[in-house]
């Protein structure tokens, strides 16, 4: 690397440290915030800076919120009776902006007793179904197994995302799990 360039090197550096970010693509952004528009790379940095310093963990759900509580788990309106399990706050973002679910989140982040704990308490303050929206995996269908024993106590009713063979892909495509779960979960036509 040439030493005069330290600086852009670190931020394609930086920049490659994010999802999906290659070299190629790292080195094309860096060169475009630093060479061809220089106020995208200053509203950048302020926004990952005011970011870094407001965004926490929602109190109650386990997702992003600027204040103790999020938007969601303020609003009285979302059906506190139903709850969906999620693997991370990213989740609940996307399942929001499509607008696919009205009740309350929790966000799974660990198998602690402390988070097991918590799923108690709201469990207690009346959630009748839990709704499982993690990624269908076998170690994801032990986690479920093992958080309907520790819930076997309360009268509540556990779901989980529909899954299967995806709209325009061909069986050959499909991974074996898939296929399984597909024919195994058929609907009458």
């Amino acid at each position: 690397m040439n030493s005069s360039l330290e600086k852009f090197n670190r931020l394609v550096d930086a920049l490659q440290e994010l999802p999906t970010v290659g070299k190629k693509s790292a080195t094309r952004l860096a060169y475009h915030m630093i060479m061809n528009d220089t106020f995208v790379g200053m509203r950048i940095s302020h926004a990952i800076e005011d970011a870094l310093g407001s965004l926490k963990k929602c109190s109650e759900c386990g997702g992003m919120s600027e204040d103790e509580l999020c938007y969601i788990c303020c609003d009285e309106s979302r059906d506190s009776t139903l709850l969906c399990m999620v693997e991370n706050a990213k989740d609940i973002l996307l399942l929001e902006e499509n607008g696919l679910f009205d009740g309350k989140y929790f966000v799974l982040d660990s198998l602690e007793e402390l988070s097991i704990a918590h799923l108690e308490e709201l469990v207690k303050r009346g959630v009748d179904e839990i709704l499982f929206a993690i990624t269908p995996s076998i170690s994801n269908d032990a986690v479920i197994l093992y958080i309907e024993d520790k819930l076997s106590a309360y009268n509540v009713n556990f779901s989980k995302i529909a899954q299967g063979v995806p709209t325009g892909v061909s069986l050959e495509n499909i991974d074996l799990l898939s296929l399984t779960r597909a024919l195994e979960d058929r609907v009458r036509v």
